[in-house]
């Protein structure tokens, strides 16, 4: 679906910051690759480290964020694209770039209104003299900027401001004859919502794994495109098991304190997963998990490596038996949307937070 979305010519730039957010970053460039996608963004040198021995020759990776000192020289001398957003960075990556005797592939970021990382005017204008005058250290690969919240209307008069400060920076770029290789301004939401500003290049995340950037944006694309279900197909399924099995009787506690007392004999399942793994406090008697298609709810305080589900409806249950924190079994299904509300989570923010040692396993 995302392709579609986007013009022949434009590049589809996959973001696999946050360890791909939360699906493993080395998983996904595998599947990224098999789909035909060659060009990868990630936010800092740490990620580019961790992706580089995978990238084939014809792929492009390019660190959006943070990369200093001795990770700046690493970057240029295996042509990693990176942004840079202020005259200090781009002083020391032109010296690196003469004692390596190669260029740097410098993105400009322009600061338009989302006031975090960007060159302001005076500094931008500085900055392209520089690269202009320095042609041999500096390959002017791309001029970028971040659009402030495109995932909501509420952003909107914000969102065309930046798009305005962006086009006078394309603008003056022309003027003085210095033509990037790229420019770039979308994300997922921008790709959505501003598709005419989707240019040369796009840095796609969420939409990727099968998630929408707000349910502001889904409800519009289906609405738009008169689409009765939802086009995205989610990447991610959350699976564990069944650690123990027991029986409680009426008017004993449940975990630790008295958050939970047992009404009547049940049957519970310890599930080895807790908030050290990403399963929020938040949920302590209120998430609930799959087992055998059924819906077994939480009980208890959620401890750091376990929680405690109620499994006296599913009576076939034992040790050993599959769990679904996130996904679909039989009938039933809990998504990352459901899921994150009831732990108070943005999606983006539930996916990252799902530890790195936690074991990922391809199913086709």
């Amino acid at each position: 679906m995302v392709r579609q979305l986007l013009n022949d010519n434009t590049v589809l730039s996959s973001v696999i910051k946050g360890n791909a957010y939360g699906h493993g970053i080395r998983e996904m460039v595998g599947l990224l690759q098999a789909e035909g996608v060659d060009h990868f963004s990630v936010f800092n040198a740490e990620e580019a480290y961790d992706v580089h021995p995978f990238l084939r020759s014809e792929d492009c990776l390019m660190i959006m964020g943070d990369v200093e000192s001795d990770a700046l020289a690493w970057a240029i001398e295996h042509d990693v694209h990176f942004f840079v957003f202020d005259l200090k960075r781009l002083n020391e990556a032109m010296r690196l770039a003469e004692h390596i005797g190669k260029a740097a592939n410098l993105h400009l970021e322009v600061e338009t209104g989302m006031n975090r990382t960007g060159f302001p005017p005076d500094d931008f204008k500085e900055a392209v003299e520089l690269i202009k005058a320095n042609k041999s250290l500096a390959s002017f690969s791309g001029l970028c900027t971040h659009f402030a919240g495109a995932e909501s209307i509420s952003n909107y008069h914000r969102v065309q401001s930046q798009i305005r400060k962006y086009r006078r920076a394309v603008d003056y770029c022309s003027k003085v004859d210095a033509t990037p290789s790229f420019k770039h301004t979308c994300c997922s939401a921008g790709v959505l919502r501003y598709p005419r500003m989707t240019m040369d290049l796009v840095r796609v995340g969420i939409l990727q794994y099968g998630h929408w950037p707000s349910t502001e944006t889904l409800v519009e694309y289906m609405t738009k495109n008169k689409c009765e279900e939802n086009p995205l197909k989610r990447v991610l399924s959350w699976k564990s098991r069944l650690m123990s099995t027991k029986d409680v009787k009426t008017g004993q506690f449940v975990g630790y304190g008295s958050s939970y007392l047992a009404m009547s004999d049940i049957r519970i399942g310890i599930v080895p997963i807790g908030y050290a793994y990403g399963y929020s406090r938040i949920l302590s008697n209120q998430g609930h998990v799959l087992i055998h298609g059924k819906r077994a709810p939480v009980i208890g305080t959620i401890n750091m490596n376990a929680l405690t589900v109620d499994i006296t409806d599913v009576p076939e249950a034992k040790k050993g038996d599959e769990v679904i924190l996130i996904g679909r079994s039989g009938s039933e299904a809990i998504t990352v949307s459901s899921f994150g509300e009831l732990s108070r989570q943005l999606n983006y923010e539930l996916l990252t937070r799902l530890p790195s040692n936690i074991p990922r396993h391809v199913v086709n």
